[in-house]
């Protein structure tokens, strides 16, 4: 059964640091849902009511642009290896990106990559919680090196080139506003 919470406790916290996956989701008035897998040493719960997620770069940027349009967020995580649990975190999200403010206190937070490119400063409005029952037990065996082995060999600005050749707008055509706050 579905349970609710106004906040992240102990408990959630320690399945949220637990998880080596977990998904985000965002809409924008229109045009497709975004619905991505993250990994890697990517997401930190900072208090109950806030995490935040370094976003590395990759094939896309939905969740800048639509973010810009509609401010809400979802991340959800699930257990495949111990007791069945699904977790989700519903809320809105601010982007930071490497040129504003606060970036090098959060950006500290997380093993340096090169590869860094937004990060999610994300406000829980609520948690919910459900079984998890039909979730396939799996075993994780190793963190991929691809993304980080890429975005290590492409230096600034081989990193730079891809976000203008791959990152400026969304595949709805929305604009993701990489370059808004961004120098490298």
């Amino acid at each position: 059964m579905a349970n609710f919470f106004d906040s992240i406790n102990p408990k959630l916290q320690a399945f949220i640091e637990a998880q080596k996956i977990f998904f985000t989701a965002t809409a924008a008035a229109e045009g497709r849902i975004n619905l991505s897998p993250k990994g890697l040493d990517s997401l930190r719960v900072v208090d109950p009511n806030r995490v935040v997620w370094l976003n590395l770069t990759g094939s896309g940027n939905e969740t800048a642009a639509q973010l810009r349009e509609v401010n809400r967020i979802t991340l959800m995580f699930c257990s495949f290896e111990e007791k069945p649990l699904i977790l989700r975190l519903y809320g809105s999200a601010r982007t930071i990106h490497p040129k504003d403010g606060e970036w090098e206190t959060l950006y500290q937070l997380f093993p340096d990559d090169n590869g860094a490119r937004q990060i999610f400063d994300v406000s829980i409005e609520s948690v919910q919680t459900s079984c998890g029952f039909a979730v396939p037990l799996m075993e994780f065996q190793q963190e991929r090196e691809v993304l980080t082995d890429w975005s290590s060999k492409q230096g600034k600005k081989g990193i730079k080139a891809y976000w203008e050749k791959k990152n400026q707008v969304s595949i709805d055509g929305l604009p993701t506003g990489i370059f808004d706050n961004t120098v490298l």
